[in-house]
């Protein structure tokens, strides 16, 4: 079968925040992996969830797939473009801030079953 994807983009979190949270799941079943991320404490959990539960989506409406059969094959977080931002500094200087962000991308394919 072929693999079915989902992409959150511009999600305002780091890649670097996001990378623990997607490890948790990476090769998991999807029902799996939701119940693992929505018992997670931290906010940016949801997102990954909310991703992965489009993706699965995405996999029964096309392409007629079995959700209970499904499992993710790749998940990752991706650099998207930061916002810049500027702070004051002392004695009338400037800082400069990077806001971060990501695009996480979810695939998910059926797996293969041994039959005649």
């Amino acid at each position: 079968m072929v693999a079915v994807q989902a992409v959150a983009k511009q999600v305002g979190v780091s890649q670097k925040r996001v990378m623990p949270i997607i490890a948790l799941v990476r090769g998991k079943q999807v029902d799996e992996a939701v119940n693992i991320l929505e018992l997670s404490s931290s906010p940016w959990a949801r997102v990954v969830a909310k991703t992965v539960k489009s993706a699965a989506a995405n996999a029964e409406n096309n392409l007629l797939a079995d959700r209970d059969s499904l499992r993710i094959v790749r998940i990752t977080a991706d650099v998207a473009p930061s916002m810049r931002r500027f702070k004051p500094h002392a004695r009338g200087r400037v800082g400069r801030m990077h806001r971060r962000s990501c695009h996480i991308t979810v695939v998910v394919d059926e797996e293969a079953t041994d039959g005649p």
